[in-house]
């Protein structure tokens, strides 16, 4: 340390050249560096393979696919069989998940984990690893028809999340920006905030509510894989989807091999849901929006969106224009759940000049959505829960009650307690309360008229439901803010 106490001094040391005595017939001089001031720069990847340094590669990816939008990525599976990343799949996995396909459970897998692990990042390594089949069941959606779900093998579903997290980082700087659908830090809420700030800040006098039938088993394996090799030139990675989509399907204990769609419920099928819209869908949006000449918003949530215009017409040649791009890919506008209709913050009263009525209402994400106004007398979009989700939703719950009638008072209204609270979560916004509180009320007539069948002598006066109310039924509550507070518009 020097007189001023500092490491840095202002002496430099003088470097000779590379050869000879420094005279001018000598090779050029080395250029002079002063001594280190500080503690060196720490180097950007750490020593040993942990979360800290497979998360700095993803960001290292995530940053190169951001600065050139046409760069291919030609080396990605090493980050797909790294055991680090296959273990913190598995224990991102629910630990009372039913068993998959192949019978095996979280439990059975953890027995003997970094033995499963090892062979499983050995047999992605040299190719050896193979898809199962999923098994197919069905479930009732709210009108009356049923949703196909598929059931991954555990495997699968350990290697499909380190693949997920692979692509993100490549596709999520390409997604556009009114993409909402099963995208990281993005949920259902922010699209539905989206749509409201986007009608009540834009002159948007018509809403063409979209829905694509049968998105899901719609997709096109050629054109999605065409789609994956914009971005992705690794045939490994690429091999490897391959091989998920033409695995198969389990439906009645017969295998039958899938010629489209993609399995939902496994957990890449949403991220390459997002990579054929965008491609198919988004894109060419975004070129059509900024050709109009009215304002226009979109916002999509997988396979439903919502598309705003200022003028008619314009709506109409979109909506036409939309079923012939659509069909170059395999996919069709679901003709009963497309509609095109009149709302907006003037819809009021010109559909009153000509004698309409009241304006049409839309549905989006659970909530039908209406023109109202506020106490000042402003425009605004009201929100409330759909009519059909919530009779379907007290109906789970009747059914439900009935098969609990035995069990204790305390039991089952623990579970209430549990359903109203994630009932209050998603359908708590501004502008809900009363339906949130209808909510509340005919559980509280359901559950008394269950009390009193346990037997002849079963009570459930006034004041002892009072009593269970209070104490299991949690009051409604708003959770979500205004529309423009959470967007800070």
């Amino acid at each position: 340390m020097n007189a001023q106490r500092k490491s840095y001094r202002g002496v430099v040391p003088q470097k000779r050249a590379n050869k000879g005595d420094g005279a001018p017939s000598s090779a050029e001089h080395v250029e002079e560096r002063p001594l280190t001031k500080g503690n060196p720069p720490k180097q950007n990847s750490v020593r040993t393979q942990k979360r800290a340094a497979l998360n700095n590669a993803l960001e290292r990816i995530r940053q190169v696919a951001k600065r050139d939008k046409e760069v291919q990525f030609t080396t990605l599976w090493h980050h797909v069989y790294n055991v680090e990343r296959l273990r913190e799949a598995f224990l991102s996995l629910k630990r009372k998940a039913t068993a998959g396909v192949d019978g095996r459970t979280w439990r059975t897998y953890r027995e003997n984990l970094e033995e499963n692990l090892e062979d499983l990042s050995a047999r992605l390594k040299r190719g050896a690893y193979r898809a199962q089949p999923v098994a197919r069941v069905y479930i009732p959606k709210p009108d009356g028809r049923k949703r196909p779900i598929c059931i991954p093998a555990l495997h699968d579903t350990i290697v499909e999340q380190p693949k997920v997290r692979l692509l993100n980082a490549v596709y999520e700087v390409d997604f556009m920006g009114f993409s909402y659908g099963f995208r990281p830090k993005r949920s259902q809420h922010d699209a539905l905030d989206a749509v409201t700030v986007g009608i009540e800040r834009q002159k948007v006098n018509w809403v063409l509510d979209a829905d694509i039938s049968g998105f899901f088993d719609a997709i096109d394996h050629e054109w999605l894989v065409r789609f994956v090799e914009h971005r992705i030139a690794d045939k490994r990675v690429l091999r490897h989807i391959k091989k998920w989509l033409y695995a198969g399907v389990l439906e009645d204990r017969e295998w039958r091999r899938t010629e489209q769609g993609t399995p939902q419920g496994g957990s890449i099928s949403p991220l390459l849901a997002n990579i054929y819209l965008h491609y198919a869908l988004d894109l060419w949006a975004h070129q059509w929006r900024r050709s109009y000449r009215g304002d226009v918003i979109i916002v999509r949530f997988a396979d439903d969106f919502i598309v705003g215009f200022q003028y008619r017409r314009e709506a109409e040649r979109f909506r036409r224009e939309l079923s012939e791009r659509l069909n170059k890919f395999n996919l069709e506008l679901h003709p009963e759940k497309t509609r095109l209709i009149e709302f907006g913050r003037f819809a009021a009263e010109r559909r009153q000049s000509r004698g309409d009525g009241k304006p049409e209402t839309f549905n989006f994400l659970g909530f039908t959505h209406i023109c109202g106004k506020k106490r000042n007398g402003k425009f605004t979009v009201r929100r409330k829960t759909m009519s059909k989700r919530l009779s379907a939703k007290l109906k789970a719950i009747r059914v439900e009650l009935r098969l609990r009638i035995n069990h204790s008072i305390p039991e089952v209204g623990a579970w209430l307690r549990t359903v109203l609270l994630g009932y209050y979560r998603y359908h708590g916004v501004p502008g809900n309360y009363p339906t949130l509180a209808s909510m509340r009320h005919r559980i509280y007539w359901m559950w008394r008229k269950i009390l009193r069948r346990r037997s002849q002598k079963a009570k459930a006066s006034k004041e002892r439901m009072k009593r269970l109310t209070d104490r299991w039924l949690p009051r409604p509550r708003i959770y979500h803010p205004y529309p423009d507070q959470r967007l800070r518009v």
